[in-house]
């Protein structure tokens, strides 16, 4: 997956500054032990020295096995008189070492001259955050969704009460992030404006995103406007949106059919749903139209793929920002 220079900055700044810390926090600790034990600090530089001479003794070539013999039975009686003075201390052997996070790489990023996978999930991390640095994923939680807007009479005659409806699409909703995993199906959200389609769509990608999952939240316009901007070389460097969304474990595309149409966008959006069913990755669609209305705007196949593979959710009622302003006003 490509990524913008700004982005490999990011992760290998925090990389960087990882590695910094743990070496500042190791010299540390290796100050205050040197100072209740300076024998430990003159071990530390006589297995330095027994390292360097090691080396010279393979340039030099005379007699090199037996002086590199030598030399390791003396760093080996170095360092079991230095982890005896560990154990008085009550710390373990590598107390004075770094403590790097990522004990593949030591927060270098790079395993023999390959990317590891520690920077692999920050660069993938980094890049989902600055597609959702828009996003009010902060302000939306199944606490804060109230069922009390909603009509408890029904709209029309045989038809089942807004309000009932609403409380099964909640609960739904609620063990849909619950159980979230990759395995768990994709869903189309369908109704009316202000019916809480991003609010519980936004409450169930915060729940992933606290079990660690990679979210993606995009408006389609957003999408369609960064698809666009790549398309005609408008974009950053090596910036490629459309493989984050397939590549992403979540993905959420609010407002599907408020985005500027046109061949491309919508090729571009039955590819996005169609590659991520076949890849088996959830998608969630909040859209106002219903499905004859988005087969008119996209096509049959399109929403054939919606009927056949998604969960639908139909939201009911009357927009509950109206009734929130009307109430404020």
């Amino acid at each position: 997956m490509a990524y913008g220079k700004d982005i490999y900055q990011v992760a290998l700044g925090i990389l960087n500054d990882r590695r910094m810390r743990e070496d500042e926090a190791a010299d540390e600790r290796r100050r205050a032990f040197y100072a209740m034990y300076p024998r430990a600090h003159e071990i530390e530089r006589q297995l330095a020295a027994t390292a360097i001479a090691a080396a010279k003794a393979v340039l030099n070539g005379s007699d090199t096995v037996t002086e590199l013999t030598r030399l390791k039975e003396k760093n080996l009686s170095l360092q079991q008189e230095l982890n005896q003075m560990l154990r008085q201390a009550g710390l373990e052997q590598d107390y004075l070492n770094p403590h790097y996070q990522c004990k593949k790489c030591g927060d270098t990023g790079y395993v023999d001259g390959r990317m590891c996978s520690c920077l692999r999930d920050l660069l993938r991390k980094t890049a989902y955050q600055r597609l959702n640095e828009m996003t009010p994923l902060s302000l939306c939680s199944f606490e804060e969704f109230s069922l009390e807007h909603y009509p408890e009479v029904p709209q029309n005659e045989g038809e089942i009460a807004p309000k009932k409806q609403m409380e099964n699409i909640f609960h739904f909703c609620r063990t849909y992030a619950r159980d979230f995993s990759l395995k768990s199906p994709s869903l189309i959200l369908q109704g009316g404006t202000g019916l809480g389609k991003t609010h519980l769509s936004l409450a169930i990608a915060r729940e992933a995103v606290g079990k660690g999952f990679g979210v993606i939240y995009l408006s389609a316009q957003n999408m369609a406007t960064s698809l666009e901007r790549e398309r005609f070389g408008r974009a950053e460097e090596d910036e490629d949106t459309n493989a984050l969304l397939l590549g992403c474990d979540l993905l959420l595309l609010d407002d599907l059919g408020t985005e500027f149409s046109t061949s491309f966008i919508d090729a571009a959006i039955y590819n996005i749903v169609n590659t991520r069913l076949m890849a088996g990755r959830p998608t969630i669609i909040s859209t106002n139209l219903s499905l004859y209305e988005l087969q008119k705007r996209y096509s049959e196949r399109f929403v054939s793929r919606i009927i056949g593979s998604y969960v639908r959710l139909t939201f009911l009622g009357k927009d509950v920002r109206q009734q929130k302003r009307m109430k404020r006003g």
